[in-house]
């Protein structure tokens, strides 16, 4: 298993996810932390990229963790949920100061946004039950805690707690 010689604390930590771990990325920004993801990028670009942000790259593929111009973390486990439990102890994340603070598609910083600056884009019931937004500014996504809300923390909490 090859470490990051990048152990930053939990809330400046930034990572890349290679293209074979887009699910990981997902849950990692909804924990708060910046992480980049690309489906499609080559290596040397990859490589660049974390030397020049300061990102450790996260993969399955081995060559590419085995370069040395960038900090990688080669990651053993196959399931999206072994990868984040070990994410989450060796870079000690586990209390991350902000979870849902950022978009789940474009890593963006989150917004909160007044519920009439965007009604006529809700759903009824969502008008009718929820108050509270928050908007990409980059994407214009809209987010609110709702039943994917609440599955993905359950999910995040189930991972937290084994």
């Amino acid at each position: 298993m090859q470490y990051s010689h990048n152990f930053a604390k939990n809330n400046s930590i930034k990572f890349i996810a290679d293209c074979h771990l887009g699910k990981l990325a997902k849950f990692l920004r909804l924990m708060g932390i910046d992480t980049l993801y690309f489906p499609h990028i080559e290596d040397d670009a990859l490589l660049q990229l974390a030397k020049n942000e300061d990102r450790t790259i996260l993969t399955r593929d081995r060559c590419l963790s085995q370069r040395k111009n960038a900090p990688v973390f080669f990651l053993e486990p196959k399931e999206t949920q072994s990868q984040l439990k070990l994410l989450i102890d060796l870079y000690k994340l586990k209390e991350h100061p902000a979870s849902f603070s950022r978009c789940i598609v474009c890593n963006t910083p989150l917004q909160t946004i007044d519920k009439e600056k965007i009604i006529e884009r809700l759903p009824e019931k969502v008008k009718k039950y929820f108050n509270y937004f928050e908007y990409c500014p980059k994407c214009d996504r809209i987010y609110w805690r709702g039943d994917h809300y609440r599955r993905m923390k359950a999910y995040l909490d189930q991972v937290l707690e084994s």
